[in-house]
């Protein structure tokens, strides 16, 4: 039997049933599909909203419609997601008085928001334990945190971060809290001789660039800053188009950039668009030298020449030079300074900034060793040898495996690797990151025995000189005095005479002259 005869073989009475029933379940049907519809064009809109700018070695980056940098970095064989913000400002963006200040926003933005007043026990809550973490530094500040690739973690941790970038509290309360424990940083710093004579070559070595001032700032600021201070240079330069968010880890891919238009997308940018600083160190015209004098033990010589920019293809040469200087026991350092009883341990160190940076390299010298001694072998091993004893090819491929081994140890860790990202994108662009090792790889031994002729000169040297002494003979200089109490009541002398008016006409002046 059909399908009509069947209705019809029931009688009058089943004919309206069916169409009662088709009645109901059309509009029904027709707000589904308008629904399914609605969902679809929203979903399309967001991704229009997200731009895909491009793609290298499994990153992707990507660009919200607000100016929000995005990179994922899949990887399914961990079971934990690091969700990574970094904001472009560091220390290099400070003006006057306002020296830490990019650190100590960096301690505030733990202390909450209106929707997450405890950040760290959130966290922790969800599995992030230590690895959780903000760090400031010249170029930029980041805030990272490693949860388990489970649940909503994805969601809350993208969520969270948008979050505290426009919202965190910055209140006083929370200030003077926060400031026992940067004050603590701080003095660990200024115990350490180590980090005093890096501070202070630093220091010596810029003139006018802020590369030449901790990062930690100075005391008085940091005690002194004034919560509506630390406000307006929040608001300043926590804005999303200023940030780039990594995520990195087990995570869905689409998930992700739902996520993070949802909670990133759709804040609002300031009008105000944030000035680049434009300060460009000189050229040192003689070589510089500071000494420290400080209770201790230890005596230190260092010596800081300037090199150029993470981002400029002489920075590979200078990073291996590092390595052929400080490796231990085949450095040049420690064959020429501690195997002869000059210094009893070395150490070098570069640092790949936005603009042009320092290479270090430092001598500890033993109590009873002559300090002007290990200056003069630490100066030769700097620059002369270099033209004695020129580069060889086993010091060049020595230096390239060890730098390329620090990489893929690197690489295994998410949150590391997310860490270093940041780094390279605050020099310019991330994908330096790669680009550096390009160039390391093909290094030559000419580039890097050219490399230290360059830049290892005389009058580009700063020379640090760590003394230690008994007791700190340190001359404290008094502020100047409230002048409204000093000068409260003050009566000065009596009114000194006015002075008598002179005609200027000869008749009159002829009547006032003697002749002798």
């Amino acid at each position: 039997m059909r399908l009509k005869d069947r209705f019809r073989s029931n009688g009058a009475k089943s004919t309206p049933v069916l169409l009662l029933t088709l009645s109901l379940s059309a509009p029904l049907l027709l707000a589904d599909l308008a629904l399914a519809e609605t969902e679809r064009k929203q979903e399309e809109e967001k991704k229009e909203m997200v731009e895909k700018v491009t793609e290298v070695e499994g990153i992707t980056e990507y660009r919200l419609e607000n100016g929000v940098k995005v990179l994922l970095f899949p990887d399914a064989s961990k079971e934990v997601v690091t969700v990574n913000m970094t904001v472009f400002v560091g220390s290099r963006h400070e003006g006057y008085g306002e020296a830490g200040m990019a650190h100590l926003l960096e301690h505030m933005l733990f202390k909450g928001t209106p929707s997450h007043p405890d950040i760290p026990k959130a966290l922790k809550d969800r599995g992030a334990g230590r690895s959780m973490n903000g760090t400031t530094w010249m170029d930029r500040t980041n805030y990272y945190e490693t949860l388990p690739a489970t649940g909503d973690n994805l969601e809350f941790a993208i969520r969270l971060e948008a979050d505290r970038l426009l919202n965190s509290n910055i209140r006083g309360e929370d200030l003077e809290s926060e400031m026992t424990v940067v004050r603590n940083e701080f003095e660990r710093s200024e115990n350490s001789p180590f980090q005093v004579m890096l501070q202070r070559m630093q220091g010596a070595a810029y003139e006018w660039h802020n590369y030449g001032k901790s990062t930690i700032g100075n005391r008085s600021d940091i005690e002194r800053v004034p919560v509506v201070k630390l406000r307006e240079f929040y608001r300043k330069y926590y804005r999303p188009d200023n940030v780039m968010v990594i995520v990195a880890g087990k995570f869905d891919t689409d998930e992700a950039l739902g996520y993070l238009q949802k909670y990133f997308g759709t804040l609002s940018i300031p009008e105000t668009p944030i000035d680049p600083t434009y300060t460009t160190e000189p050229a040192q015209d003689g070589e510089r030298t500071v000494v420290v004098r400080r209770v201790g033990e230890t005596q230190l010589v260092g010596a800081a020449y300037h090199i150029p920019a993470g981002s400029h293809p002489d920075y590979a040469a200078a990073k291996a030079l590092v390595s052929i200087l400080g490796d231990e026991p085949n450095g040049r350092l420690y064959r020429q300074l501690v195997q002869p009883g000059i210094a009893s341990s070395v150490y070098a160190s570069s640092f790949a900034f936005t603009e042009p940076g320092l290479l270090f390299s430092l001598a500890e010298v033993p109590g009873d060793g002559s300090l002007e001694s290990a200056r003069a072998a630490l100066v030769e091993a700097m620059e002369r040898s270099f033209a004695e004893e020129p580069i060889t090819e086993k010091e060049v491929g020595r230096a390239v495996q060890q730098i390329l081994k620090q990489r893929e140890l690197q690489a295994s860790n998410t949150d590391r690797i997310a860490v270093s990202l940041s780094d390279w994108a605050a020099q310019g662009d991330w994908r330096l990151y790669f680009l550096f090792r390009d160039h390391i790889e093909t290094l030559t031994t000419e580039q890097v025995q050219a490399v230290a002729e360059k830049y290892f000169v005389r009058n580009n040297r700063t020379v640090g000189l760590f003394i230690p002494s008994e007791k700190s003979d340190r001359v404290e200089i008094p502020e100047a005095p409230d002048l409204a109490q000093m000068l409260d009541g003050y009566k000065g002398r009596k009114d000194v005479s006015a002075g008598e008016q002179i005609e200027t006409d000869p008749l009159d002046l002829e009547k006032r002259t003697k002749r002798v």
